[in-house]
């Protein structure tokens, strides 16, 4: 189990820190603990933009640099990109990615 941090954005912007398993993904560890504005369209198969999310220091130096089509549909983001920009369909958790946070951006679609 990692801990993974959620803050969400907007008026009522709020921080959920969870356990998750190791294996899956940031993206389905989201919708399985509810967390709002991962909206996931596509299920996780790289065909969408909804599960778009910041990734915060020192986490996204952590993380393997975004494929070719992860690149492609960064495009398609709904809220601003940035250098931090993922999508949490394409980031598995793992020990490594212990105490991650992700900011998830205000709209999805």
């Amino acid at each position: 189990m990692i801990t993974v941090t959620f803050v969400t954005s907007g008026l009522a912007a709020k921080t959920f820190s969870l356990q998750c398993e190791t294996g899956q993904s940031l993206m389905q560890a989201a919708l399985d603990a509810g967390i709002a504005g991962i909206e996931a369209d596509c299920g996780g198969i790289l065909n969408c933009a909804t599960c778009h999310v910041y990734v915060r220091e020192p986490h996204v130096r952590r993380l393997a640099p975004a494929g070719g089509s992860e690149q492609d549909m960064l495009e398609f983001t709904t809220s601003p990109r940035r250098n931090a920009s993922r999508l949490s369909c394409q980031i598995e958790l793992t020990e490594e990615l212990d105490d991650i946070t992700v900011e998830i951006p205000e709209s999805q679609t």
